[in-house]
């Protein structure tokens, strides 16, 4: 059959001939690691077991928009900080860029989210899921999508899982603009349902060459990828090893958030007076 296709080409091209063109060069990746499913699975929970809190210094820049409205809108980029207390306390709070005073603050304990944003005298509180889509993507953001997105738990004991291999490219940065085809491990996670019917939760992407997560999908009952994150620049922070990148993408609220981590210090003791949010007295909170 190739010689077949070979002896047709010049009868095919006649005498138009064929254009080649470049594209960066694949090489695969050095120094590929082998792990067994269940090495993964205890790695993933040492690494989830191995943290109880997180302070993180950050800097956050949003955007909002896509497909559906025909514009991606960039905002500003605001700093500040995140608290993380397990198993669901936390607290974002991000500062203006030059001024200094309060952008946003919000607060989640897993079950109620609470959000303060001074200079429009907004307050809200609501369930920590989104109980009725706006249509405004940003207007869904709730403390807790970024709270699933700084830790990757590992299975709770009556969910199955399945491991396939794959692969991603990586565009190095030189002169040669070499692409790395970096082999991957790819964890499908699903919940139990009625009968012989599962359902999608979570598929976590494992580097090969690290053997540390570097993108969690997360889905919903409908089966619908609501949250993508992605973790790039794994620092070690004491005995923890902790992304200080980390990309979150709503594909269907259509808004995305960069967390850059500046500063980290993990299993700092942290009280309830640290989750708790207190709207200025008389202003009138919203109820979502």
């Amino acid at each position: 059959m190739a010689l077949l296709l070979t002896g047709l080409m010049p009868a095919v091209t006649g005498c138009y001939g064929i254009k080649t063109r470049a594209i960066p060069k694949t090489v695969l990746a050095e120094h590929v690691l082998d792990a067994t499913l269940e090495q993964l699975l205890t790695g993933m929970a040492n690494r989830y077991a191995a943290v109880d809190t997180l302070t993180a210094s950050v800097n956050v820049t949003a955007s909002t928009g896509g497909e559906h409205t025909g514009q991606v809108a960039d905002l500003p980029t605001l700093s500040g900080y995140i608290l993380l207390r397990k198993p669901k306390d936390l607290q974002v709070l991000l500062k203006l860029p030059l001024l200094g005073s309060i952008a946003l603050d919000m607060v989640d304990d897993g079950k109620t989210s609470k959000l303060f944003v001074p200079k429009k005298n907004i307050a809200i509180v609501g369930d920590d899921d989104v109980v009725k889509p706006s249509k405004k993507g940003f207007e869904n953001l709730r403390p807790g999508i970024i709270r699933d997105a700084m830790l990757v738990p590992g299975i709770d004991p009556d969910q199955y899982v399945t491991l396939t291999r794959g692969s991603r490219i990586l565009l190095e940065k030189t002169r040669k603009q070499e692409a790395v085809e970096e082999p991957d491990y790819d964890l499908t996670i699903m919940n139990t349902k009625t009968g012989h019917e599962l359902e999608l939760a979570r598929v976590i992407h494992i580097s090969r060459v690290s053997l540390l997560p570097y993108q969690q999908d997360m889905y919903d009952q409908d089966g619908r990828i609501v949250t993508i994150v992605k973790y790039d620049k794994y620092q070690k922070y004491g005995e923890i090893d902790y992304p200080s990148s980390i990309f979150i993408q709503r594909p269907v609220d259509e808004y995305t958030l960069q967390i850059d981590l500046t500063k980290l210090i993990p299993n700092q003791k942290l009280d309830d007076m640290q989750f708790t949010l207190n709207f200025p007295e008389g202003m009138k909170v919203q109820k979502m």
